[in-house]
């Protein structure tokens, strides 16, 4: 069972925002912590998205969802919460 996970994410006002950083993403050539430290509107952008390792209730409910169930590596997203629309890299879990 999944007690912790690393993840990094990047925070867009928008849906439509979030799907263009996204789409960004998948053409590569700038890495998912180039593009947190451009376009995050979160103070972890700075960071490169690096939110550290967290367990079950420290994040918000469809966040942690997303996070505690996406596959590692894999970019998810958007996901919407009271902040906005992420993307998250699950970066590991333990």
């Amino acid at each position: 069972m999944v007690k912790e996970v690393h993840a990094a994410h990047i925070l867009c006002k928008t849906e439509k925002k979030a799907l263009e950083v996204k789409e960004k993403l998948a053409q590569g050539g700038q890495s998912f912590a180039e593009m947190a430290r451009k376009y995050s509107q979160c103070p972890s952008g700075k960071s490169e998205g690096d939110l550290g390792w967290f367990g079950k209730g420290r994040m918000v409910p469809e966040f942690e969802k997303a996070a505690f169930e996406g596959e590692k590596g894999k970019i998810l997203g958007p996901v919407k919460t009271q902040f906005g629309y992420h993307l998250i890299r699950v970066l590991d879990r333990k």
